[in-house]
């Protein structure tokens, strides 16, 4: 649905650390799915952990926030141009159920619970195939960039 261009358009995030490839669904203030592919060559698997590479969780709670940023920017419409953002303010309830490794496919679904004003809490679920690995809830507030 989205390309890597338009994801950049909504979210500051540059390489190496833009963890969203493609966003594959969304609807305006209710949702957004989105797309990671897991490959080797990526540098945190250099130390995490040499031998057994494991995306590390922290990236999973960082895709999740980058999806929800752009479908929360996207649905603003507003851009990083427009010199606002979505900061993440707290996490809760995040459970890891299941390693993601390379060559893996990260399928994130964020749904709205809640906007106030420039604020916002959602609820993030990441798959691997039909297998749920790590599910929570965010919150956002937004400010100048």
């Amino acid at each position: 649905m989205f390309d890597v261009e338009e994801i950049m358009r909504n979210v500051p995030h540059r390489y190496p650390f833009l963890l969203i490839d493609r966003v594959v669904e969304f609807s305006a203030n209710e949702s957004v799915t989105t797309l990671k592919n897991i490959t080797v060559n990526e540098a945190q698997f250099q130390g995490h952990f040499p031998g057994k590479p494991i995306f590390p969780g922290v990236y999973i709670i960082e895709n999740m926030a980058q999806s929800s940023a752009f479908m929360l920017t996207k649905s603003a419409g507003e851009g990083v141009d427009d010199k606002k953002v979505y900061f993440l303010g707290k996490v809760a309830k995040v459970s890891f159920l299941k390693p993601v490794v390379p060559g893996d496919q990260l399928i994130t679904t964020i749904t709205v619970e809640k906007i106030i004003g420039p604020s916002a809490m959602v609820k993030a679920k990441s798959k691997v195939g039909d297998k749920t690995v790590a599910k929570g809830e965010l919150m956002f507030g937004m400010g100048p960039a």
